[in-house]
């Protein structure tokens, strides 16, 4: 079987097995992609922020109690469970439960819209920064991280704890499957010209670009921080909303 968007997340072995990966001391998502995506992030503080794709909530967690605003958007209704527990007690929080393809974008309404780990798994990237550009208000922040082209560029995916990696087919645009703890869920492949150009056309100022090269002070392995510096693993954007001509 193959899983679709967040789908897969509604399978409850998966769902256990994924936290426990995603908490685990040495998950690349903490010690790489989280800091270098803080970074784009900057100061959310008295802003009005959307996050698509929140899952459990982990970053929302320590930003929403500071922002004006915080909505979350999921497509798993067992992720948005750990995100209503994470964010209990926090005011201003809306959490909604929709695909990321479907959900109601409000005009002009946030100062802030970021996702982490998720858009990689939409097929339409053009419609989605349409939709992010509408509904952010003038001089709004659009950040993102997305899994690294070259980790998505390959029909044939390993797994495990590698030790080596297969970069192939890299222009060749869109769908692979991946074996990911036990199950196979679909991605999108784009390279990061793709990425720009569409960012680009959607009238996006392309403020800042990230590899997240992993930094040393996080790491409590030097061997793990050694293996982390042969190939990137993210790839993340910080943009402004623009007025279009």
């Amino acid at each position: 079987m193959e899983y679709r968007g967040s789908s897969v997340y509604e399978n409850e072995v998966f769902l256990q097995n994924y936290m426990n990966r995603r908490m685990r001391e040495e998950s690349p998502n903490e010690m790489i992609e989280k800091p270098a995506f803080l970074k784009l992030l900057g100061d959310t503080s008295n802003k009005d922020v959307l996050e698509l794709g929140c899952g459990a909530a982990t970053l929302a967690k320590e930003l929403a109690p500071f922002t004006r605003s915080y909505t979350g958007v999921d497509g798993s209704e067992k992720m948005l469970g750990l995100a209503i527990k994470n964010l209990e007690g926090i005011p201003n929080v809306t959490l909604t439960h929709a695909s990321l393809e479907t959900y109601d974008f409000k005009n002009e309404t946030y100062d802030c819209i970021f996702s982490q780990l998720t858009l990689h798994y939409l097929e339409d990237f053009k419609q989605i920064c349409e939709n992010i550009y509408n509904s952010l208000r003038t001089d709004g922040e659009f950040v993102f991280s997305v899994q690294h082209p070259v980790l998505t560029s390959a029909f044939i995916s390993g797994g495990g704890k590698r030790e080596n990696w297969l970069v192939d087919d890299y222009f060749l645009i869109g769908e692979r499957v991946e074996p990911w703890i036990d199950e196979k869920v679909v991605k999108y492949h784009r390279t990061i010209e793709q990425y720009f150009k569409i960012l680009q056309d959607s009238q996006f100022n392309i403020m800042k670009l990230s590899e997240a090269t992993p930094d040393k002070s996080y790491f409590p392995s030097e061997k793990e921080w050694k293996r982390r510096q042969r190939i990137p693993l993210f790839l993340l954007f910080a943009c402004e909303k623009r007025s279009r001509k």
